[in-house]
Order: structure tokens, then C-alpha cells, then sequence
């Protein structure tokens, strides 16, 4: 008994026995004994012991919760093969595959915490989960991959204070609030940021170039090398990709490394000039190699790809580095505000 109440968050329980009513009062015969158990249950009925009619309903109320998060996956697989579709056809939105990996990993940090809270529906929360799924609907049939990749958010927002509650839902505030990094950005929203993107770091390049001498003529995004060879500076080195994939990158390891408001806030802002510095370098190296070798061998083949992922494994090296930087400027600012003490 004291092992079933325990599993069911109930304090130790106490086995009591009592006499039955003397002779001529209402109840049993003398001398006959009853057990009744002290811990919270209510009444056997049916012939089912207490206990056990508490363990049916609550294992049948936490089966009915995953039941209906089965049902909405379900319904969701259509929407799911949109979303899938524009993350691997869209090179700056392919991390999305990865991002509800890392926020259930994240949700699972705080376990220990979500076993002390006791779920609490919220009310209205139907209400609010149906009106994800009739606007969840109307994007499947638009096939709109951004907005279907918002109503995604938010229905697992309104599956978790439906199911669990308010309290659940703040204590994963940062993993649900991580999903967003899952929604597919509009192109018309990129694409501009793109263009600015290309001259900019085609404009460096070009500056940079001229300090080490060598001669280059840019037009637009478009760099004249010697030889009136053209480079074309393509969407994949205009740095798109690394800071908008970097991003996830940063706010992850800010939570999780950092305890300080500023130093989470340098750390996420750091990703916008790692991500430039790493394709400007990846610029450079590339018209230095249409300078010496072609630009055939610079653009195309396995050595520009390779470029590309080298580029952004240097620039997550960066990441933690600058990371690991700022907690050291915070020790010794620490240290010395204790010996001016």
C-alpha cells in the first residue's frame, strides 16, 4: 500500500483497525474487524479496490492526454511533408529538420521540475486547439509552408496548456519558444536581405583585395578579376545561410552556457558578424583561387561545397569562442570588483 501511494504522489499511508459497534447498535456482530485505508483514496466500489480504482483513472487520464497527441501527429502529416519539403529544397532553412530534436532535448532538462507540477488544463484550451487546427486547414490548402510552420508552433503551445496546463507551459517557455527557428522564412523576405547581403560582402572583398594589392573592379555582385574573368558572387557566399542557421546556434548556447541577461544578449548578437567575417574570408579564398588556379576549379566541384560547411564549422568554433571570452571578462570583473572591496 505504502508503494501504490507513493507512485501516486500521495503521502505514506496508514493501515488502521477498528472494532465493529457493540450489540444492539447498527453494524457488524462483536468482535469483527474491518481494515480501512487512510491515504486519500476514495471508496472501493464495484468490488474494485480504492486503490486500485485510482490507479486505473489516472493511467486512463495520462493514456487519453497522449492518445490525443497521437491523433494531432496524425492529422499534422500532411503539414509535416510541407514543412520537410521547404527545408530541403530551401539551403538557409534545412536546420529546421533539426530544430524539434534539440527543443525536446532541451524540454528534457527540465524533467525533474515538470515531475513535481500537477497537471492543470487550461480552460478554454479546446477552444484555442481547434482554432489552430481550422487555421492549420486553411494553410494545408493554401500550402504555405511558413505559416503552417507558425500554426505548427502554436498548436504544440495549445496541445500543452490544453493537456498539461499554464504551469507546464511557462516552465517550457524556452524549449516551445525554440520551435520558432523550425518556420521556414518567406522568400520575400530573405530575398532582399540577400541582394544587401551579396554587395556587402562583395564591397569587402573588393576593399580588402585593393589593400593586398590586387587588382579587382567590382560591378554590383559581380567581381571583374584579371584577365577580364568574371566571379559571380552567389547567394551561397553572401553568408545567408550561416547567419540564419548560426542563429539557433547561438540562442541555444547562450541558454544553456550563460547566466548573465548581457552575456546572452553578446553572444546571440556576436552571430551576425561571425556569420559575415566567415563568408568574406570564404570570398577571399575563392578569388584567390580563380586568381592562381580558374575559376571553374574555384566555383564548381566538391572544394566549393566543402567550402561552405568548413566556413560554418569555423564559424560555430567562433561562437564558443566568443562565448567562452565573456564569461572571462565577467570573472575578472568579478575579481576586481572583490579587491576594490
Amino acid at each position: 500500500m505504502r508503494l501504490v501511494a507513493s507512485l501516486f504522489g500521495k503521502g505514506p499511508t496508514r493501515l488502521e483497525s477498528r472494532r465493529r459497534p457493540e450489540p444492539g447498535r447498527r453494524g457488524a456482530p462483536r468482535g469483527r474487524a474491518e481494515s480501512s485505508l487512510s491515504g486519500g483514496f476514495p471508496p472501493a466500489k464495484d468490488g474494485v479496490p480504492a486503490s486500485r480504482a485510482a490507479s486505473l483513472n489516472l493511467l486512463g487520464t495520462d493514456s487519453r492526454r497522449w492518445l490525443i497527441v497521437g491523433a494531432l501527429v496524425l492529422i499534422w502529416v500532411p503539414g509535416l511533408r510541407v514543412l520537410a519539403g521547404a527545408w530541403s529544397n530551401v539551403e538557409y532553412a534545412s536546420h529546421g529538420f533539426l530544430v524539434p530534436w534539440v527543443a525536446l532535448w532541451a524540454a528534457t532538462a527540465h524533467r525533474e521540475a515538470l515531475s513535481q507540477l500537477d497537471p492543470g488544463p487550461l480552460r478554454g484550451g479546446a477552444l484555442l486547439l481547434t482554432g489552430c487546427l481550422a487555421v492549420y486547414l486553411g494553410g494545408l490548402a493554401l500550402g504555405e509552408a511558413s505559416l503552417l510552420g507558425l500554426v505548427a508552433v502554436a498548436t504544440v503551445v495549445a496541445t500543452v496548456l490544453t493537456l498539461w496546463g499554464l504551469a507546464y507551459a511557462k516552465l517550457l517557455r524556452f524549449p516551445l519558444a525554440y520551435l520558432l527557428f523550425m518556420v521556414p522564412l518567406p522568400s520575400s523576405w530573405v530575398t532582399p536581405l540577400i541582394v544587401e547581403l551579396q554587395l556587402l560582402v562583395s564591397g569587402f572583398a573588393v576593399q580588402l583585395l585593393h589593400l593586398l594589392g590586387v587588382t579587382i573592379l567590382k560591378q554590383g555582385n559581380v567581381l571583374v578579376l584579371p584577365g577580364d574573368r568574371m566571379l559571380f558572387v552567389a547567394e551561397a557566399c553572401s553568408g545567408i545561410t550561416s547567419l540564419i542557421t548560426l542563429l539557433p546556434i547561438g540562442v541555444f548556447v547562450a541558454y544553456f552556457t550563460e547566466h548573465a541577461l548581457w552575456r546572452r544578449i553578446a553572444l546571440v548578437a556576436a552571430v551576425v558578424p561571425i556569420a559575415l567575417a566567415g563568408n568574406l574570408l570564404r570570398v577571399l579564398m575563392t578569388v584567390w583561387l580563380s586568381i592562381e588556379v580558374s575559376v571553374e576549379f574555384a566555383t564548381e566541384g566538391p572544394l566549393h561545397e566543402w567550402a561552405g560547411v568548413l566556413t560554418y564549422a569555423l564559424g560555430c568554433i567562433c561562437l564558443l569562442g566568443v562565448g567562452r571570452g565573456l564569461r572571462w571578462v565577467s570573472r575578472g570583473r568579478q575579481t576586481a570588483r572583490s579587491v576594490a572591496r
